[in-house]
C-alpha cells in the first residue's frame, strides 16, 4: 500500500495553498494510482471506525478558496497522479483524452502543442486515435485559469473556467466522463449522457453494485457565471454533481476531457479607454455584436496604476508596454477566426464599435504574432502577480495583511449595476482596490488592497455586503473559485440556510462520517448534525 507518511516540518508546505491560508493536518499520502487511493481511504476508515480521520484531497495548491487547505486529518495529495492514460474519437468526432487528476494544464497544452502526449501502455485502438489526430488540425484544451501550473483534477473539483470561458463556457463543458472513489473506498465510472436525475432524484450504481437513491437540493442555480456549491439541476447528469463540488463527494481518480480544434487565426486586441463607463459600453456592444470573440477581459485604473508603479520600480517589469497616463481603463478582445479574411473583417468591426463608444484606434494594441500575443499576455498576467508583491511589501510591516479578491459574477444586464456597486461602495470605504478579470462574462476579481488590519477587517464588511447585493442581482458568489472554506458565509447568503442543509444531506448520503473535504462548504458541524438545529 501506499505509504502513509506522519506530517512533518519538512512537509508543511503541503498545509498551504495559494489563498494563503494555512491549516494542520496529522498524516499525508501520495498515490499514484487508484488503487492506491482506494487502499488510503479504507485503512483510515478501517483504523478510524466510527470516527474515521477527515481527508483532504489536494494536487497543486493552486486555489485561491482554501479548498485544499486541511482542517485535521488527513491530506491526500494527487499529484504524483500524472499520468496520460488513453484516447478515443467519440461518436460526433471529438478527440477524448483519458488523464490522471493529477496532470498539470501546462503540460497538457505543451504536449499538445509538440504533439508529444506520453502515450506508453496505451492500447492499439488509442494508439491509432493518435496518429489520426496528430495527422489533423492541431488540438488544445480550452479551459485556461490564470495559473496554468494548476492539476486537472483539482480544476474539476472547482469548475474552473477563465478568460476564454466566454465562448468555451467552464471545466464542465470539456468533461465526458470522470471516475470517482467515494469515501469508503468504492468506486462511481460516469460517462456524460449515461445517468441522468429524474426531476430531482438521482439514482447512483457502484462499480461494487451499491445503489445509492439521492435526494437532490431543491435550490435553482442563478443565470450567471457560477461555481458556487453543488450543481443542482432537473434531470441532472450524475456527472454534473462531482464537477465544482470542491472535494466534498468523492476523489477524482480519473478525467476523460474533450479536445478541441485550434483557430486558423487568432489575435488579441488590447483598448483604452478614458472612462469604465465607455470601457463598460464598448463591452456590451462587441459581445453583442461580434460573434467571433473568445474572450473580454477588463482591466480598471488601480490595476493600470499599479501596473505603471511596477514598470519603474524594478527589472521584473521594465519590458511592459508604456501605458499613456490619460488611459484609465482597458479592454482586452481576443478573436478566434476560421480564416484572415474573417479576422480583418471582425478587427474591422471591433474598430467600429470602439469609436462609437469612446474608444480610440491611436489608443489600441493589435497582437497578430506569436511574439506580440504573448507581450499582450505578459501584460494581463502581470496584473495579478504586481498586486501580490505591493500586498507582500505591506506584509513587512504587518505579517497579517493579505489581499481580499472577490470573485462575483452577475447576470448579462446587470453589469452596470454591479459596477456601480463597487465603485460607490469602495469610495465609500476609502479603500485601495484593482479590478480586473471576465468582463465578458460580467465577473471581475475586485481586489481591496488593505494597508491596516482595520482596513482588511472593512475590506472583509464590504465583500459580505457585496455578496447580498450580488445574489439579489441574481448572481453567484462565486464564478470560478469554487467556495472552499473561504466563502462558507456567502454561499449561506446566496442560497440560504434551509439549502445549505440540504447540501449537507446529499453529502451525508454519499459520506456518513463527512470525512471528504470537512470544512469546504458548510461547517462540518452542520453536515454532521443533519437536519437538527
Amino acid at each position: 500500500m501506499v505509504d502513509i507518511i506522519p506530517m512533518d516540518r519538512e512537509l508543511q508546505s503541503y498545509l498551504r495553498d495559494e489563498s494563503r491560508s494555512s491549516g494542520t493536518a496529522d498524516s499525508i499520502s501520495f498515490p499514484r494510482d487508484e488503487g492506491e487511493i482506494v487502499a488510503v481511504l479504507r485503512h483510515l476508515r478501517a483504523v478510524g471506525g466510527d470516527a474515521p480521520a477527515a481527508v483532504t484531497v489536494q494536487g497543486a495548491r493552486t486555489g485561491l478558496a482554501a479548498g485544499a487547505v486541511p482542517a485535521g486529518g488527513h491530506v491526500m495529495n494527487l499529484s504524483r497522479m500524472n499520468r496520460y492514460l488513453g484516447l478515443r474519437i467519440d461518436d460526433d468526432g471529438t478527440y477524448c483524452l483519458r488523464v490522471q487528476p493529477g496532470v498539470v494544464l501546462s503540460e497538457l497544452r505543451r504536449h499538445l502543442k509538440n504533439k508529444t502526449l506520453p502515450s506508453q501502455g496505451w492500447a492499439p485502438e488509442d494508439h491509432a486515435a493518435l496518429e489520426r489526430m496528430y495527422a489533423g488540425p492541431e488540438r488544445f484544451f480550452p479551459t485556461d485559469p490564470t495559473e496554468t501550473s494548476a492539476c486537472l483534477g483539482g480544476m474539476a473539483a472547482c469548475n474552473a473556467s477563465g478568460a476564454r470561458s466566454f465562448r468555451y463556457g467552464p471545466m464542465r463543458a470539456h468533461v465526458r466522463g470522470l471516475r470517482v472513489v467515494l469515501a469508503d473506498g468504492d468506486t462511481v465510472s460516469l460517462r456524460r449522457g449515461e445517468v441522468r436525475a429524474q426531476g430531482r432524484r438521482l439514482r447512483l450504481t457502484t462499480e461494487s453494485g451499491r445503489t445509492y437513491d439521492l435526494a437532490l437540493p431543491t435550490y435553482y442555480i442563478p443565470h450567471a457565471k457560477n461555481a458556487s456549491g453543488y450543481f443542482i439541476d432537473d434531470d441532472m447528469d450524475a456527472i454534473d454533481l462531482f464537477i465544482g463540488s470542491d472535494g466534498t463527494l468523492g476523489v477524482i481518480s480519473e478525467l476523460e476531457l474533450t479536445l478541441s480544434e485550434v483557430p486558423a487565426v487568432t489575435w488579441g486586441v488590447s483598448c483604452f479607454f478614458s472612462t469604465e463607463t465607455d470601457a463598460c459600453a464598448a463591452t456590451v456592444a462587441i459581445r453583442a455584436g461580434i460573434a467571433d470573440v473568445v474572450a473580454i477581459e477588463y482591466f480598471d485604473a488601480g490595476a493600470l496604476d499599479i501596473l505603471r508603479h511596477q514598470r519603474t520600480a524594478g527589472t521584473a517589469f521594465s519590458t511592459l508596454p508604456m501605458l499613456d497616463d490619460a488611459w484609465s481603463c482597458s479592454v482586452y478582445v481576443e478573436l478566434a477566426c476560421d480564416c484572415r479574411d474573417h479576422a480583418l473583417a471582425d478587427l474591422a468591426h471591433l474598430g467600429e464599435l470602439l469609436v462609437a463608444h469612446g474608444g480610440s484606434l491611436d489608443d489600441t494594441w493589435v497582437a497578430r504574432t506569436d511574439a506580440d500575443r504573448e507581450t499582450l499576455r505578459f501584460f494581463r498576467h502581470a496584473v495579478p502577480e504586481s498586486v501580490n508583491m505591493l500586498i507582500d511589501e505591506r506584509r513587512r510591516t504587518d505579517p497579517a495583511i493579505t489581499k481580499l479578491g472577490s470573485d462575483m459574477s452577475v447576470p448579462d444586464d446587470r453589469l452596470l449595476d454591479v459596477m456601480d456597486l463597487y465603485r460607490t461602495t469602495l469610495a465609500e470605504a476609502g479603500l485601495q482596490s484593482a479590478a480586473w478579470g471576465h468582463i465578458g462574462d460580467n465577473h471581475l476579481h475586485v481586489n481591496v488592497l488593505p494597508r491596516s488590519m482595520e482596513e482588511y477587517a472593512a475590506g472583509k464588511r464590504l465583500f459580505a455586503r457585496w455578496a447580498v447585493e450580488v445574489v439579489r442581482m441574481g448572481g453567484a458568489v462565486s464564478a470560478e473559485h469554487g467556495v472552499g472554506k473561504l466563502k462558507r458565509d456567502f454561499l449561506t447568503t446566496m442560497y440560504g440556510e434551509a439549502h445549505i442543509r440540504e447540501m449537507a444531506a446529499l453529502k451525508r448520503q454519499l459520506d456518513p462520517y463527512c470525512q471528504l473535504g470537512q470544512g469546504n462548504l458548510f461547517d462540518v458541524r452542520l453536515a454532521k448534525e443533519g437536519d437538527r438545529a
